[in-house]
């Protein structure tokens, strides 16, 4: 069991290393366009101090950061040349303070009021017939 936890908490800081490096990758100019679309995402929502589904929500609450984020950080690894990725993950090695992403905040913000909003409008269409 030691060695399992021991392989799981050098995994969980081998992801946040790896998001604070596409999150330097998404800003800088030799990363591929591709690239720099898919690292923003990436970083932007994994870096949100809010998620797209709520940790306390029974199973999928989860589900966001066991798949999404590490599917999505394994894509955009992909999509960064290898000698750049590597510079990037020293880059966010050396960095003491991990980055807030606001523009994610404000993405997953939006998507709850228009999900809201829909609810909303549904209601008060069956609620009027």
């Amino acid at each position: 069991m030691g060695e399992w936890l021991t392989a799981a908490k050098r995994w969980a800081r081998s992801v946040k290393r790896d998001v604070v490096a596409l999150w330097i990758a998404a800003r800088d100019d030799r990363t591929p366009l591709m690239a720099k679309i898919v690292a923003s995402a990436v970083a932007a929502y994994a870096l949100s101090p809010v998620d797209l589904i709520p940790d306390f929500v029974p199973v999928l609450g989860y589900l966001d950061d066991l798949i999404i984020v590490p599917l999505g950080i394994l894509i955009a690894i992909r999509l960064i040349p290898a000698p750049l990725m590597s510079e990037f993950r020293d880059m966010a090695t050396e960095r003491t303070q991990r980055p807030v992403s606001r523009s994610g905040l404000v993405a997953i913000v939006i998507v709850w009021l228009l999900a809201a909003a829909l609810c909303l409008w549904l209601a008060r269409d069956l609620f009027r017939h």
